[in-house]
């Protein structure tokens, strides 16, 4: 279920465009407006959640489900030497939007 006010649900309901590099029934993969790599990607899950501590069996499942994607989707875009996954939860850790995401970074070498 969607959110009517989030972003990333505006997105998903293709309110607000976005640089899609991925799409399917559950999830939807999409290039950062403010990248930190040369390649930054956000892959969300289309069933809105906050939180990993909100997550019940279904949206485990979605989440299992773009994890088990992301090796896919990283080749598909000239991740082959590596990748960093980041997910961001609540405001001390950065997170700015409140729908679930996973930051996909590569391209480059990354450092700390």
């Amino acid at each position: 279920m969607l959110d009517k006010d989030c972003l990333f649900c505006k997105i998903i309901r293709g309110e607000i465009p976005s640089a899609k590099v991925y799409e399917d029934e559950k999830m939807l993969v999409f290039k950062d407006i403010e990248p930190k790599a040369k390649v930054h990607l956000l892959a969300i899950p289309k069933n809105h959640f906050k939180l990993l501590s909100e997550m019940d069996e279904d949206r485990a499942e979605d989440l299992k489900y773009i994890l088990k994607k992301i090796p896919q989707i990283a080749k598909e875009n000239g991740l082959e030497n590596g990748y960093r996954l980041i997910i961001n939860q609540g405001d001390d850790a950065g997170q700015t939007v409140f729908h679930l995401h996973v930051h996909i970074l590569g391209g480059e070498v990354l450092g700390w």
